[in-house]
């Protein structure tokens, strides 16, 4: 078999993808309650500014990290320097450690879209329960039911890797993401015409500055942090793998700029979606991860017949952003295992690969659904419900910092010409180089920084910026 691991067709595919791996639940499910529960405006006022001085930098330095090379992360960071490899190894550990939970979650989405979905034709039959809380608990504690969804979930991920970068990614990444966009705008147009829905709005773009009192700033920055990282899916093997597929005649700055500009503009609509609608039936902005199952449902139970569709819309459309994300972790792992054939010189299966990772992902997210948000049978590892438990090893600390050091090794070891060198070909150049010595050397450490002190503080509640 060749030795070509494949390669984007066009621009626009490589875009499509990237920005389909960095748009997932992250946006659509933890920006709009990580906003409801820090103050609105201003979380989204230092999520921007991070985005800039922080997100960028970690962002381009992986697209150089991957296309440079022309591998996955371990080999990457091996043809680096061998000193390096650890990296590697701590970047595709945090993605497993992440898609062994993403893909429970995933399969939440597909119960709940299709649920909906029943409800348009059977007058909400489905949902004809007083307590949406009840449903959603019945639900992730409902054992074989949940660990179906989550396989199926799965099995839709290996089908779309196995048609390879181009085939199978590329593909369904550049029908998937014009279509989520369609369905965010009609659920927002819902939305924002709802009465009372213009409270939900002063949420957002109201200034308020009361979050910052004291040392409030920090754990609103902290949030924002973690947030505006998990959800460009950095530090986690995707976007050196992407990089890695990318034609040396494109722009690496302009990519990495459109990836995070449309992630960030995705993350706005879906507190569009979000927020109008949970003012307008005196719903809780500040209710945390139940948010998307239990809020948002509440609401569509109030909107009458209408309701099913847009829970339908709604669902579907969280359900496209999760398997893009999730197929890009499963391709880094798969791409990881193809690198490892190719060194040894190995002919290498594509289709088995694929398989055994998607295996291993099912056993993992078996356990994480099982466990029902801490409410099965399962011991609890350092007295966290599984998901929490592998979100704290990838999001909580492998991601943030392995990026950590990533940032500080090209601030102040590899310098500003290691970006430069694969930037600036055929015909590109790296404009504002001082803008980006300046934040590797200095703001992308200080905020990946805080931004692991922060997980870390979040995880295990130790009030460091209380």
């Amino acid at each position: 078999m060749s030795e070509s691991k494949g390669q984007f067709n066009s621009n626009i595919g490589f875009i499509m993808a990237s920005v389909g791996s960095a748009v997932g639940l992250g946006n659509l499910w933890g920006f709009p309650y990580k906003m409801g529960t820090h103050g609105g405006f201003a979380f989204l006022a230092i999520y921007l500014v991070l985005a800039v001085f922080v997100g960028l930098c970690v962002m381009l330095g992986e697209f150089v990290i991957g296309r440079s090379t022309g591998k996955a992360p371990v080999e990457a960071y091996k043809a680096v320097g061998k000193n390096y490899t650890f990296l590697g190894y701590m970047g595709i550990a945090a993605g497993f450690f992440v898609v062994s939970f993403y893909c429970c979650l995933g399969g939440y989405t597909i119960k709940y879209w299709v649920a909906n979905l029943i409800a348009i034709f059977t007058h909400g039959g489905i949902f004809k329960v007083s307590d949406t809380a009840t449903y959603f608990m019945d639900f992730v504690g409902s054992g074989m039911p949940a660990v179906v969804c989550t396989a199926i979930f799965i099995v839709i991920n290996l089908v779309i890797v196995l048609g390879g970068v181009s085939g199978g990614i590329e593909k369904f990444t550049t029908i998937a993401m014009p279509a989520l966009f369609i369905m965010l705008v009609i659920v927002i147009i819902k939305a924002i015409t709802l009465p009372g829905s213009s409270d939900g709005l002063l949420f957002m773009y109201k200034p308020n500055w009361e979050v910052f009192s004291g040392t409030g700033w920090i754990s609103v920055l902290a949030a924002a942090g973690g947030q505006m990282f998990f959800s460009l899916s950095l530090g986690m093997a995707v976007m050196i793998t992407y990089g890695s597929y990318l034609s040396k005649k494109e722009s690496l700055v302009k990519n990495t700029v459109i990836v995070t500009i449309c992630d960030t503009i995705v993350a706005l609509m879906a507190g569009l979606a979000v927020f109008p609608a949970v003012f307008a039936m005196g719903f809780e902005p500040a209710s945390g991860p139940g948010l998307l199952f239990i809020t948002l449902q509440s609401v569509f139970n109030t909107m009458g017949s209408i309701g099913p569709i847009f829970g339908f819309l709604l669902y579907f459309l969280v359900f496209i952003a999760a398997i893009t994300s999730s197929i890009s972790l499963l391709e880094g792992q798969t791409s990881t295992l193809i690198d490892a054939k190719i060194r040894k010189g190995q002919p290498y299966n594509r289709t088995a690969l694929a398989a055994i990772m998607s295996l291993v992902a099912l056993i993992t997210n078996t356990i994480t659904t099982v466990d029902g948000l801490g409410s099965g049978p399962l011991p609890q590892p350092l007295g966290m419900c599984w998901l929490d438990f592998f979100d704290l090893l990838g999001e909580g600390i492998l991601m943030p910092l392995g990026s950590l050091i990533v940032v500080a090794l090209v601030g102040w070891v590899w310098k500003i010409g290691f970006i430069d060198k694969e930037v600036s070909i055929e015909g590109n150049e790296l404009h504002g180089q001082g803008f980006w010595n300046f934040c590797y050397k200095f703001t992308a450490p200080l905020g990946m920084l805080m931004i692991l002190i922060g997980q870390i503080d979040g995880f295990f509640g130790l009030g460091i910026f209380s």
